[in-house]
């Protein structure tokens, strides 16, 4: 991965939502780049169950959504914010439960971190390399949306997780920006708005 492009970002207005931020954890693991994410617990209201990064809503001790983005880390997993580099940012992105989520890109050591069990039930580490294998990446276009019309979700199957939703957009920037891999033109198939996910 060549980090050096993630200082461009376009934002976005935040305006009617709340603010959050979330973490992108790259990993040197055996040479080779990894992300970590996290699965969040059943138990949450939010994307239950969902694969994330490391993030929340910004609270009022957060003097910048960085400092939100590596509280949440800390909180999540136990990543240490002197133990993080911060070496950029994706754009500005909506998610449905109304909040505007600033993702940013830090590199961290690679050691066990332990998940707080009230929000997080697993911390997966994954293989940039198996992320950007074709093999494991489909994407589907979804029509008719009451808030978003139509739009295309990707996935992301490693390791026996899958990454979807805001942060499989997340990943798809991430990746584009970093390494050769691009998401193809065209989705895999076309479906209704309300049609099962293939997760």
């Amino acid at each position: 991965m060549d980090l050096s492009g993630l200082r461009r970002h376009t934002p976005q207005s935040l305006a009617g939502r709340r603010e959050a931020a979330v973490l992108a954890p790259v990993i040197a693991r055996d040479g080779d780049a990894n992300l970590l994410f996290t699965k969040r617990a059943a138990h949450l209201g939010e994307h239950p169950g969902q694969m994330s990064f490391p993030g929340g809503g910004r609270e009022p001790i957060d003097r910048t959504l960085t400092d939100t983005a590596l509280r949440e880390a800390d909180e999540e997993v136990g990543m240490r914010p002197t133990e993080v580099d911060v070496v950029g940012r994706l754009d500005d992105t909506r998610t449905s439960s109304k909040y505007a989520v600033r993702p940013f890109v830090g590199v961290a050591p690679d050691r066990q971190y332990v998940p707080d069990e009230s929000e997080v039930a697993e911390v997966a580490v994954l293989p940039v390399d198996a992320l950007t294998d074709p093999a494991n990446y489909e994407s589907e276009r979804r029509v008719g949306h009451p808030e978003y019309g139509d739009h295309r979700v990707h996935f992301f199957h490693v390791d026996g997780y899958t990454v979807w939703g805001v942060t499989g957009r997340m990943v798809v920037q991430l990746l584009e920006r970093t390494t050769d891999w691009r998401a193809p033109a065209e989705p895999d198939r076309v479906v209704g708005a309300d049609a099962e996910l293939p997760i």
